[in-house]
């Protein structure tokens, strides 16, 4: 009888082991996370957190965590080699992707938002914009590097190569939407505008999705993974500039989309452009996936 026990719980002893063992090591890497955080940040954290109930840093912060967490997801995802393999597989890979995370502030605060200082927006003047900004891009790079690090028969090369080729991509969809769009986002965000910050802040945690659809999958060759990823890039380059016209002419027909964000500084009309983008990205994402 115990023998037959033993026998009847077997299959489902070794995943449950799997799954702890695994839990215990996103909690153990997202004390990482926050110690790096802390660390690179310029200022103290918690401070801005309780002691200044600074709404942007946390809007920052938790943009940061759930990057954080879609990397750890990316490094996760795929067979089983064995658990002691995949401990160390994804501690490695997520070690990666959190050093790549935090690379990914740096590069888009110099190059994205060259026009003005993100530490100065958040910590000195609280712009939950800037917040919401930045929160944005952590969860867009962090949804880069979880596809970038994801798959068979790659490894930190490939990673690097897709992470770099990805960053490139939201850095052009940047310029992209601050040339195509009648005000200037910079400014806009500079001022504190929360609408301004939605709408573009969804369209980055958009384009983030898409990108990994596109590198989710196994490594067949540079050619073929790098031009698959161009292609869907500019297609959904296209694509979500054509859903900010739907927007527009649709969703509210009797009022200009940037006369909202610019002049009223409609936080609501900001949301809805942020949720409609992040929309019809999350349905070509399972299209292209």
């Amino acid at each position: 009888m115990d023998l037959d026990l033993t026998l009847s719980i077997a299959p489902f002893v070794t995943p449950f082991f799997r799954s702890a063992a695994m839990l215990a090591l996103f909690l153990l890497m997202f004390l990482v996370a926050k110690y790096l955080k802390r660390f690179l940040t310029p200022y103290n954290l918690e401070h801005q957190l309780t002691g200044k109930d600074n709404l942007a840093q946390a809007t920052s912060l938790a943009g940061y965590y759930i990057g954080f967490t879609a990397v750890f997801c990316g490094a996760y995802l795929g067979p089983s080699a064995g658990l002691l393999w995949d401990l160390l597989a994804v501690a490695g890979y997520t070690l990666l992707g959190m050093a790549l995370l935090n690379l990914s502030r740096i590069l888009n605060d110099r190059l994205v938002f060259r026009g003005f200082s993100m530490v100065t927006a958040i910590r000195d003047h609280h712009n939950v914009s800037a917040g919401v900004i930045q929160g944005a891009n952590y969860v867009a790079s962090g949804l880069v590097v979880a596809g970038a690090v994801h798959g068979e028969d790659g490894g930190v090369l490939t990673a690097l190569v897709f992470y770099l080729v990805g960053q490139l991509a939201l850095l052009l969809f940047s310029r992209l939407y601050e040339r195509l769009t009648p005000y200037s986002i910079h400014r806009e965000i500079g001022d504190g505008n929360l609408a301004a910050g939605l709408g573009f802040g969804g369209s980055m945690v958009a384009i983030g999705l898409v990108i990994l659809a596109s590198l989710n999958g196994d490594f067949v060759s540079w050619s073929y993974n790098l031009g698959w990823l161009g292609i869907n890039l500019l297609g959904v380059f296209l694509y979500l500039f054509l859903v900010r016209c739907f927007f527009d002419r649709v969703v509210i027909s009797h009022d200009d989309l940037n006369k909202e964000i610019a002049e009223d500084r409609n936080a609501g009309a900001g949301l809805l452009e942020c949720t409609l983008a992040v929309s019809f990205a999350t349905v070509l994402f399972f299209m292209i996936g």
